[in-house]
């Protein structure tokens, strides 16, 4: 890993009417005619029928307001190739504002490749990681400032002793702003000599990602006595701790 120089910063919510209807007055009765015979005495009235009881009031009761639950935060994905993917999926899971990390392939011809495929380098994918972020936690670019920063990018097909086109630099932007932020960040490094040698880091557009078999997600935390864990991915760690301190989830 090449040392980087000191840089410069990067950049810098009725009418309601009423109708009224005219009613003519009622029509004068009709005189009956007198009756021929006596009437025959009324029968005394029947007792008064009791007035109807009025329906008992129906009692209300209102509702309370249901508690709601924010919508979660919006999120952006960002992949990158650095080399191994169990290297860069280790750092990147560290980071505050990464919500998740998968390890995969991108950027070949075949579909679903097996880890073996890639591994013979004839797909032409490399292993990647896709990160899902809060951009109001962490920046694409913050993103780009530890990628570059954790792998050396001026190695064509090649991370030490890894090496093969599976192993390559690369990013895959997904939008014409990642697109312009990445081509920038890139610029500026090679502009202020931060490397030895030019960057040779490819900047493409995202077309597929497919997730690594299961073994490979959380790789060096589920194996972090393994011999390519201690020997390789604990002093990227290591780096990570003291350059970036103050970006590291606690």
């Amino acid at each position: 890993m090449h040392p980087i120089r000191p840089l410069a910063a990067l950049f810098a919510a009725a009418t309601l009417a009423a109708t009224l209807v005219a009613c003519d007055p009622p029509p004068a009765p009709t005189p009956q005619k007198p009756a021929a015979t006596p009437a025959a005495p009324a029968k005394p009235d029947a007792a008064p029928t009791p007035p109807a009881a009025a329906p008992a009031a129906t009692p209300t009761t209102e509702t309370p307001a249901m508690a709601t639950t924010p919508p979660p935060a919006p999120t952006a994905l960002a992949t990158f190739g650095g080399g191994c993917f169990w290297c860069t999926e280790a750092v990147f899971l560290r980071l505050k504002g990464v919500v998740s990390v998968a390890s995969g392939y991108a950027g070949g011809t075949d579909t679903n490749p097996t880890y073996e495929e890639v591994s013979s380098g004839e797909t032409g994918h490399a292993e990647v990681i896709q990160v899902r972020f809060d951009p109001a936690q962490v920046t694409y670019e913050q993103l780009l400032e530890v990628f570059f920063k954790t792998h050396d990018p001026t190695t064509l097909n090649r991370q030490g002793a890894d090496v093969g086109t599976q192993y390559r630099s690369v990013i895959f932007t997904h939008d014409d702003a990642q697109k312009k932020t990445a081509e920038d960040v890139k610029a500026a490094l090679d502009a202020a000599k931060a490397f030895d040698r030019p960057i040779v880091t490819e900047i493409t557009p995202y077309k597929a990602f497919y997730k690594a078999e299961d073994y490979h997600q959380g790789y060096y935390d589920a194996n972090p006595r393994a011999g390519y864990c201690r020997v390789v991915i604990a002093p990227k760690l290591e780096k990570l701790e003291k350059v970036f301190a103050d970006r590291l989830k606690r």
